[in-house]
């Protein structure tokens, strides 16, 4: 059937320096039946003087609010820089208000800008895993609860990334940093574990497997 073109939305791009993935057909289709194609781009994909919570003004019907958020979901896979505000808006789905709609197109604003964004596997790296951790404590108003988020990079590859609220209230950021780390070293050592499978084919990256790089931030 050829080389892999496109897939479930996903555009597939191969040459001698890698795979490329994006979702640019997804992204300009989203922005055609939202109609954004014209509208003017913003440099973040959330205004985070923006409190988002259960309360607040009127609410409106969940149904396109509903179908957003989920066609949002899916562009993380190539968008990882739009998890973290697709995750909180994701808690809203049952009960949106007109803040968390104005939340949503803020979104659809930044992809306007970042549509063509697609994720580089590189074909030559070192098997070296770079992970970046952050947190965000007691950043939810209504339960005070926590969220924390880290992305892997397989050298300048991204592989692996997430956003996630704490099931519990933490007491202070120092709990939060712990968790968070804990978590990141958890999901590297299920990426060692992977990569650990494909020693048969690649003998001689076994040594490095052991170079993992955790900054501060």
């Amino acid at each position: 059937m050829g080389n892999l073109s496109y897939f479930l939305g996903f555009e597939v791009a191969c040459n001698s320096a890698g795979i490329h993935l994006s979702q640019r057909k997804y992204v300009l289709d989203l922005l055609h039946e939202t109609k954004m194609l014209v509208v003017a781009f913003v440099s973040t994909p959330m205004n985070f003087l923006t409190k988002v919570s259960f309360k607040g003004d009127q609410h409106v019907d969940p149904t396109v609010f509903h179908r957003l958020i989920r066609r949002l979901v899916y562009l993380t896979n190539t968008h990882p820089d739009i998890t973290y505000v697709v995750h909180r808006l994701s808690q809203y789905v049952a009960s949106p208000t007109q803040t968390h709609h104005q939340v949503a197109f803020h979104i659809l604003h930044y992809i306007k800008n970042t549509y063509g964004q697609d994720i580089f596997l590189k074909a030559t790296s070192n098997i070296t895993l770079k992970a970046y951790r952050d947190f965000d404590w007691v950043g939810c108003p209504d339960f005070r609860k926590s969220t924390i988020g880290y992305i892997v990079y397989l050298e300048d590859s991204p592989i692996s990334w997430k956003s996630k609220k704490q099931p519990t209230i933490s007491r202070s950021s120092f709990e939060v940093e712990y968790s968070v780390l804990a978590q990141t070293v958890c999901e590297i050592q299920c990426l060692l574990n992977s990569l650990a499978n494909f020693v048969f084919l690649f003998p001689t990256l076994l040594p490095s497997f052991a170079t993992i790089t955790l900054p501060l931030k």
